[in-house]
């Protein structure tokens, strides 16, 4: 069973496609990272391009943000990296020194993965032989299958991203801290029981510097101090062990954010470059503390009867709707019901720190600004490890109730069935977007022809995946394929009638096929649906002005630069409509704006130079003119008005 989860892991990862090269592991941000420790700094060996210092708000996304920084931490003139620093040191570091070689992020995550799961698989182990060692081989194996597919974790591997790295590092750790804890527990002599505390706390320690959320969960180290002294056993020497691995750590982590930052309590996230500026943001707040539960508990699943059968409705799964085998926690106190005293208490205190683990992490994530079904894998493993707990003890009470039993293991054994399927199909339509996202990549670097395989191959595991249809679609149109495209929007519209997406680039495609009427029916259909979608305004304002309806245009393309100011299109065809109505010195205006936001838009000094010889402004109009030429010399519109200027001179 070990075996089959294993080989699942390996199957299932897929390497992300947003922030690392997909054939280039030395240039991924946690390699990057090493390079820059190998080198004796504690920042990316990257350098931070030199528009981010030109900038007056370098975290606010603009078109003048370069590339290749998204989720990177900027501050003063240098790029960090604010996921936790624990893989870089556990794994990245030491492989590179061992093998020369840069770790691929899926090759990360699986290894993470694989040790985590074997860890959890480790502590049934130790539960059956000493616990529950009536319990048939077939029940436990069935615990190994929930604790390996029921947990998320596949879903996770489905995209192996810079965002997933830590994570798994975490998980990794914190099922390594929990084994520790079950030894120190079930150690009766002081020092090696100390040890594994110990153990337990340099691992927790280690995986709070991969994932900082993971800080309240470290109550659970002291589970074993406590059951010492309800004992009256010493516990100063546990007290130390617990403090001491931990603390250093942290104080490790403080200094390494003032190297960073200048403050022991700044990771980066307030400096990264994302989609939208996190400077003043506040990541802890209650205002939205039961959403975020409801989110990640009671989220139910989007169903269909086509394979994968199961889709996101959300931001995150709710465990206790998707992976009803959950539930079986609230059976693990039967476990040391009617036992004796001594061989119940540490199995009880045992739960007790999984408990406290699943419910500090729960909470801290209910707390958090953003929810994502990613984030689940900090607290569901601790949840369905309690439920397989939960399992062995429905096994051990009703042991002498043999009719009883059958019913409970059909029981338990559907709610085990509907989980890992859960979490199979799940996983399938998370490599199906992990293709989708490649192939976007791909398409984004020019490599059309390797993107639309991946579109297929996501459509493959996913046929309803609408994104992929319309990504496919304009894939297949930038190779000159419309009709097949056609029939890829038309899917996507089927499966999503209120796509605004689907309809915009349908009315895109339709145009290129001289349909302009149906073309602009879907871009009004679009702007239905989404009135503030810039792209919608800008295609329905190109529409109305080749059928002369230029007031129409200009209206469309303003509302275009209202919702995204730095359009540069919409800015050259709005002065194109502007100066065909006269106004000409507003249309100057707007060529210069886009020439501002892209200094090297040949269209837009083409037009300048059309609006100022207008004007009468023939030098100025001359120089807009020969730039257009240095920049696209096959530019007739301008070789031709460069030509009539000089000849009138």
């Amino acid at each position: 069973m070990c075996a089959l989860v294993l080989g699942v892991y390996a199957y299932t990862a897929h390497e992300g496609a947003v922030t690392q090269p997909s054939e280039d592991a030395s240039a991924s941000y946690y390699n990057l990272l090493v390079q820059g420790f190998r080198a004796g700094q504690v920042n990316l060996k990257k350098d931070a391009p030199p528009e981010l210092a030109k900038l007056a708000d370098p975290y606010t996304p603009t078109p003048l943000r370069p590339l290749g920084v998204m989720d990177l931490s900027y501050y003063k003139g240098k790029l960090y990296l604010y996921f936790g620093v624990t893989p870089a040191v556990v794994l990245f570091w030491p492989f590179v020194a061992a093998t020369g070689r840069y770790l691929f992020y899926r090759q990360a995550v699986t290894i993470f993965c694989a040790v985590g799961f074997l860890a959890s698989v480790g502590i049934l182990w130790g539960a059956w032989r000493r616990y529950f060692a009536e319990v048939s081989v077939t029940v436990v194996a069935a615990g190994v299958l929930a604790l390996g597919l029921a947990t998320l974790i596949p879903v996770l591997m489905a995209r192996c991203e810079v965002w997933e790295v830590p994570i798994s590092c975490g998980y990794m750790l914190t099922m390594l801290a929990l084994a520790a804890i079950w030894k120190a527990l079930h150690e009766p002599e002081s020092r090696k029981r100390s040890g594994w505390l110990a153990g337990a706390s340099l691992a927790y320690g280690l995986a709070v510097g991969a994932r900082p959320s993971l800080l309240l969960g470290s109550v659970m180290l002291w589970v074993p101090v406590m059951q010492s002294w309800r004992e009256r056993r010493s516990i100063w020497l546990l007290v130390f062990a617990v403090i001491v691995p931990i603390t250093l750590i942290g104080l490790g982590l403080m200094l390494y954010n003032v190297r960073r930052f200048d403050d022991p309590f700044e990771f980066g996230i307030h400096y990264q470059m994302t989609l939208r500026s996190q400077i003043h943001e506040q990541l802890f707040h209650v205002r939205d503390f039961w959403l975020h539960l409801r989110a990640y508990f009671l989220e139910t699943a989007r169903w269909s009867h086509r394979f994968p059968f199961v889709h996101r409705a959300g931001d995150g799964f709710g465990v206790l709707t998707c992976i009803p085998l959950a539930w079986l926690a609230l059976a693990a106190p039967l476990a040391w019901r009617g036992r004796a005293s001594p061989a119940a208490s540490a199995l009880r205190w045992f739960a007790i720190a999984v408990a406290v683990l699943f419910g500090m992490c729960a909470l801290t994530l209910g707390l958090y600004c953003f929810v994502a079904d990613r984030y689940e894998a900090e607290f569901v493993p601790a949840l369905v490890l309690l439920a397989v707990i939960g399992m062995l003890s429905l096994e051990h009470a009703l042991g002498r109730q043999p009719l009883w039993r059958r019913v409970v293991r059909w029981g338990y054994g559907l709610l085990l069935a509907f989980s890992v399927a859960f979490g199979v199909f799940a996983s399938v339509e998370g490599c199906a977007e992990a293709d989708n996202d490649l192939g976007m990549q791909l398409q984004g670097s020019g490599q059309v022809p390797e993107a639309i395989r991946h579109y297929e191959q996501a459509l493959r595991l996913n046929p309803d995946f609408a994104d992929a249809h319309i990504n496919l679609g304009n894939a297949l149109i930038q190779s000159g394929r419309i009709q097949e495209a056609i029939g890829h929007y038309e899917q996507a519209l089927r499966i999503r009638p209120d796509f605004f997406k689907a309809h915009n680039d349908f009315g895109v495609a339709l145009d290129r096929l001289g349909r302009l009427p149906e073309a602009i029916s879907h871009w009004e259909q679009a702007l239905r649906i989404k009135p503030d979608d810039a792209d919608a305004h800008y295609n329905l304002g190109t529409a109305w002005a080749r059928t002369g309806k230029i007031e129409e245009a200009i209206e469309h393309f303003e509302h275009a630069l209202r919702i995204k100011p730095d359009y540069t299109e919409a800015h050259c065809n709005l002065g194109i409509a502007l100066a065909q109505t006269g106004r000409t010195e507003e249309a100057i205006a707007h060529f210069e704006q886009a020439l501002w936001i892209e200094p090297d838009n040949a269209e837009a000094h083409c037009n300048l130079g059309t609006a100022l010889e207008k004007l009468g402004r023939t030098q100025e109009a001359i120089k807009h003119y020969q730039q257009a030429l240095r920049l696209r010399p096959d530019l007739t519109a301008a070789s031709n008005a460069l030509a009539r200027l000089q000849a009138g001179q």
